[in-house]
């Protein structure tokens, strides 16, 4: 018998796979613009990127920055990079642990409308966000939210928790939904309920895997009115929320499956493996934003291309927005 030949793509061949044209980004791009300019704190832009990045969002009207962080860096970064930050107010402080809790405090004073990140990590800006003394804390937990464009799917998606919240419990986990479910309320309106659907490696109850049991309580707390505004299904396999095919192979009966909105991850390894593996394998487009406090926090990354930055920054203008207005749960 003649073994069977086996053929293994390159890795160029994947990237250069003919996807599909599709923008599910255009029509929130398109709607910031009618929202007025947001006063945005930007906190230690001390390389080029988060400067270019600030400049993209100022020259497309999408915010009025106030940079932070220890002036003549900054202003010889800029000097090196040919961006024109002579018009935009710039607050010396030392270092970026101190660029944080200034930007943190005039937000707290109504100063700024939102936060964003410069070069320095997550983890440290959040941190002065939570401290009990910033002003800036809710009855809610901070969390995470990317907002996806995949063009495989065939919608927005959203995944939280993938960068905040490392192992949430299930009241945490609670505040996870009800930020996300705001959120995509911000972003799409109060036409339908988002679609939510709570991941885990199964789609049964098992006591041995204790995010199914987690999953299981939060579509009772939905049931019961202590989560609103959106159709919870879970546990869930990955596969059943993005595919009817893979639900019906199951026989599974959800209103979720194959048409979520949004996933709530069990656990941060998850969340980021996730989120990393469709923005570098599904070639998706991730724009990130930090819910629950008093103002969103638009959390970018050095690799974030400016179109993707420019959305963290309008997705940001659209949660100010809901908030003036009275529309922000």
């Amino acid at each position: 018998m003649t073994p069977p030949q086996f053929v293994f793509a390159s890795a160029e061949s994947f990237m250069n796979v003919n996807i599909p044209p599709v923008d599910h980004y255009s029509h929130i791009l398109e709607g910031g613009k009618a929202l007025p300019r947001i006063t945005v704190a930007v906190i230690h832009p001390v390389d080029a990127h988060a400067l270019e990045a600030t400049a993209d969002a100022e020259a497309t009207g999408l915010i009025a920055p106030i940079l932070i962080g220890p002036k003549e860096r900054i202003q010889k970064i800029a000097q090196d990079a040919r961006i024109d930050i002579s018009g935009w107010p710039l607050i010396d402080v030392e270092h970026s642990h101190a660029a944080a809790e200034a930007g943190v405090a005039m937000a707290a004073r109504g100063q700024v409308d939102a936060l964003m990140k410069g070069s320095l990590h997550s983890d440290e800006l959040l941190t002065a966000v939570v401290a009990k003394t910033s002003g800036l804390r809710t009855e809610r937990r901070v969390s995470h939210a990317y907002i996806l464009d995949i063009p495989m799917y065939h919608k927005p998606l959203i995944i939280t928790d993938a960068a905040v919240n490392i192992a949430p419990n299930l009241d945490e986990k609670a505040d996870i939904c009800r930020n996300a479910i705001s959120l995509w309320h911000s972003l799409f309106g109060n036409d339908r309920l988002p679609k939510v659907a709570l991941l885990s490696a199964v789609e049964t109850v098992m006591s041995a895997l204790p995010s199914t049991i987690d999953a299981a309580a939060l579509c009772k707390m939905a049931d019961r009115g202590q989560i609103t505004g959106a159709i919870l299904d879970g546990p869930l396999a990955f596969d059943n929320i993005i595919s009817l095919e893979a639900a019906a192979d199951k026989a599974l009966v959800s209103p979720v499956a194959g048409d979520a909105d949004i996933i709530v991850v069990p656990n941060i390894e998850a969340g980021n493996a996730l989120a990393k593996e469709l923005i570098y394998l599904g070639h998706a487009q991730a724009a990130g934003i930090g819910l629950g406090a008093r103002v969103p926090i638009i959390l970018t990354s050095r690799a974030d291309s400016l179109r993707t930055r420019r959305l963290s920054c309008v997705v940001a203008q659209y949660l100010v927005d809901a908030r003036q207005k009275g529309r922000l749960k």
